[in-house]
């Protein structure tokens, strides 16, 4: 994402790949940083979409929505969008994406885990080769995503903000309906989710009743 950054700021065309076999300082949310092991698709894709820097979340959840239809094509797998960046199979975690906008560009940082065979203890995470028993092809899985990824943030640019929410809408379970707990930097919030506002945020009826609009936090399953 560093050299994609700079490669933006040099004026480098929409759709822009920059990869990695590896990453060890790889970047997520709220400045976490991890390391990727050999075997994912790691990459950043320049995108230069006519929307405004306020529409980010909503292309964050437009970038979701083509892995998740890629990798549904490309590899048979059915992945579920945890609000608002990953992609889950069941309570483990396939893939991630994270996006920043600079120099009027957006940053589209995708990690997909394609062909690790094990994560370490206690990473609830899965891959395309645990999912399917079948080696990907790394090349062609990522131009499916890449053009997936073009289609669509034409679909944002040409029918608006609210045809993506409403697509993430139902490939979601997370958005209605969903038990969950949110990793707020001021503590935890408990409570239901009950949709997604016009900016993409997402609606938590806590467990005492109050109606709050979570605009960033970890969405995680919860059963009392």
């Amino acid at each position: 994402m560093t050299r994609a950054a700079e490669l933006a700021s040099e004026g480098c065309a929409s759709g822009t790949v920059v990869g990695a076999d590896v990453q060890t300082a790889g970047q997520g949310r709220l400045g976490r940083s991890w390391e990727s092991q050999l075997g994912g698709l790691y990459f950043t894709m320049i995108l230069r979409p006519r929307v405004s820097m306020k529409d980010l979340p909503v292309v964050t959840m437009a970038l979701g929505l083509a892995v998740a239809d890629a990798v549904q094509m490309f590899a048979g797998v059915a992945a579920d969008l945890r609000w608002p960046n990953d992609l889950m199979i069941g309570e483990k975690k396939l893939a991630g994406i994270l996006t920043q906008w600079h120099d009027g560009a957006v940053l589209a940082g995708i990690g997909l885990n394609v062909g690790q065979s094990e994560f370490p203890e206690g990473v609830p995470a899965t891959s395309l080769a645990l999912e399917t028993g079948v080696e990907q092809n790394r090349d062609l899985l990522l131009r499916a995503i890449a053009g997936s990824v073009e289609s669509h943030v034409k679909i944002l640019e040409t029918s608006g903000v609210r045809a993506i929410l409403r697509l993430f809408e139902s490939a979601s379970s997370y958005v209605v309906g969903k038990r969950v707990r949110v990793e707020m930097p001021g503590g935890d919030l408990f409570g239901t989710t009950e949709g997604l506002t016009d900016d993409g945020f997402l609606l938590l009826r806590t467990v005492d009743g109050q109606m709050v609009t979570v605009t960033a936090g970890g969405v995680r399953p919860w059963a009392d």
